[in-house]
């Protein structure tokens, strides 16, 4: 008898603390989100560096061109995340979108390799679907992409990807976990598009595959092809001459209402179109993560050297 008090008891607990979780999380959303009110401009970001510095890019602009106050939602931990944060309205603007995650991952597309059909594609698709605009690149590319230490470049005389052939069956490499058992464009079909295999591939988190090489321990790894630490580290990247990773342009993508509701904000971001290249990119990214600033004070460094402001009288 005690013991069947003391469980309903225990139900009626569970129970409360159940309805207050209810309660509680059905008014949250995803970090940094607030209700979009007046002239307030919600900017998601994902949790890497590239992401936090475009999104910081973007809210000082709006913030200072056109005097909207900007909330980041902030460390979203992938596109798929970011994606549920526009569809539900949680967040207006996505600052960096890349066309071959979105067109296999977000659309469950084909993978595209000629970079202008993806384009194409995702912005067809975006617009029909979702009601958003996917903008023109802002100049780069996020790609994957195999790199090795200057010193073997220089001894093995790598410039291309088909460069390694002559050597990969005595080479260890490093590469991003999530590649090597994907359809399209991963190790399998790498492999067969290339012509050779490496002497072992060790599937390692991206964020290890730099110190890796730099030590020695992989002789090459893959990694991206705007991360800071290609110039931290000095390494080689190789160019993927037979086109065989699709795509990844950078971009912008806006829902149709906000444009609609602030009609000078277009415009505005349209101004950054095809304006930071790959090595620009890695520069930004190696601020970061080398010299540790402060991703917010490298968006706005960039805006100011090449005259973003109105009135801005500073030189490149």
């Amino acid at each position: 008898m005690m013991m069947r008090k003391l469980t309903k008891k225990l139900v009626l607990k569970l129970s409360l603390l159940a309805s207050t979780l209810v309660l509680v999380l059905g008014g949250c959303g995803f970090p940094g989100v607030s209700s979009s009110s007046g002239d307030t401009i919600r900017i998601a970001a994902q949790s890497s560096t590239e992401s936090q510095i475009m999104a910081n890019m973007l809210a000082e602009l709006i913030n200072h061109e056109l005097g909207y106050k900007t909330t980041l939602v902030n460390n979203l931990g992938s596109t798929t995340v970011v994606h549920q944060a526009m569809v539900r309205n949680d967040a207006d603007i996505s600052a960096t979108r890349y066309t071959g995650t979105d067109l296999t991952a977000t659309l469950l597309l084909p993978v595209q390799k000629d970079p202008k059909i993806a384009s194409k594609i995702v912005k067809r698709e975006f617009k029909s679907r979702y009601h958003q605009t996917w903008f023109p690149s802002y100049g780069f590319a996020d790609t994957y992409a195999f790199m090795v230490t200057q010193a073997t470049a220089k001894k093995d005389k790598l410039n291309t990807i088909s460069d390694l052939g002559k050597i990969a069956p005595n080479m260890n490499a490093g590469v991003d976990a999530s590649w090597m058992n994907r359809k399209g464009d991963g190790y399998k079909d790498f492999s067969q598009t290339y012509g050779f295999d490496f002497k072992r591939v060790y599937p390692m988190q991206i964020g290890l595959v730099y110190d890796a090489v730099e030590a020695g321990k992989m002789q090459a790894v893959l990694g991206y092809s705007t991360d800071g630490r290609i110039q931290s580290y000095n390494l080689k990247v190789l160019k993927d001459n037979k086109r065989f990773f699709p795509p990844y342009d950078c971009s912008l993508l806006v829902n149709d209402s906000v444009l609609k509701a602030h009609p000078k904000l277009g415009p505005l971001l349209h101004r950054l179109d095809g304006k930071i290249d790959v090595k620009t990119m890695q520069k930004l990214n190696y601020k970061v993560d080398d010299q540790l600033l402060e991703p917010s004070v490298v968006a706005q460094q960039f805006l100011s050297a090449h005259n973003y402001f109105k009135g801005s009288d500073q030189d490149e």
